[in-house]
């Protein structure tokens, strides 16, 4: 059954923000994959078929651009879908210790569900936390800081009970004007903006 058929003012409203030309059409691409996603939870095969037709384009070409952004998923998730960041910053305090320990108390694997239909599990690109890494992502939420094994172990028991903690942050992550970020208790980490310097003073100017 199609997901749009009967949504016609809000295909309109969504294609209303774009220039209405082939191109402005193809632009309404990521609402679209979003609104499906917020209903689903997922982007099925069939979904992607319907907003190709929609947008003028493939669905490859939709798979595509779905294929750039963590946030999208064409398979089911689990009700609490549990995202570790695995780049740099992340990798260097121990995500990838905390990966290990995520998949071995679940028993689960990227594109699977636990078969209580809780938890599924992803590696991400950067969060933007890298003052308190290693960070552990709920859904579209929120983010845990500094999680290690015995964080970890009490929110994978809170989230079983269907006692989901507060995350300590809400997606995105706040930033100060400085640049810097602040932690769950109020402690700002990173480096500010206000400490660099210029290419052209410490050259002495641009050749």
């Amino acid at each position: 059954m199609s997901y749009f058929a009967d949504k016609t003012p809000l295909v309109a409203e969504i294609f209303s923000r774009y220039p209405d030309t082939p191109q402005g059409r193809r632009s309404a691409l990521m609402p679209l994959l979003r609104e499906v996603q917020d209903a689903e939870g997922f982007v099925a095969a069939p979904r992607l078929a319907e907003i190709a037709e929609l947008c003028g384009t493939t669905a490859t070409e939709v798979r595509s651009v779905m294929s750039f952004y963590s946030t999208y998923h064409t398979v089911p998730t689990g009700r609490y879908h549990l995202q570790v960041c695995s780049t740099l910053m992340c990798a260097l305090a121990g995500s990838d210790a905390l990966w290990d320990e995520l998949v071995t108390r679940l028993d689960v694997q990227p594109g699977e569900v636990t078969s209580d239909g809780r938890f599924s599990v992803q590696k991400v690109e950067c969060l933007g936390s890298c003052g308190t890494a290693p960070v552990l992502q709920l859904n579209d939420e929120g983010f845990y800081e500094r999680v290690g094994p015995a964080r970890l172990a009490e929110l994978l028991a809170a989230l079983q009970a269907d006692q989901k903690p507060a995350t300590d942050h809400p997606v995105p992550v706040p930033v100060g004007e400085d640049g810097r970020q602040s932690t769950a208790k109020g402690t700002t980490v990173g480096g500010s903006v206000r400490d660099l310097t210029p290419l052209t003073a410490a050259g002495g100017g641009a050749p």
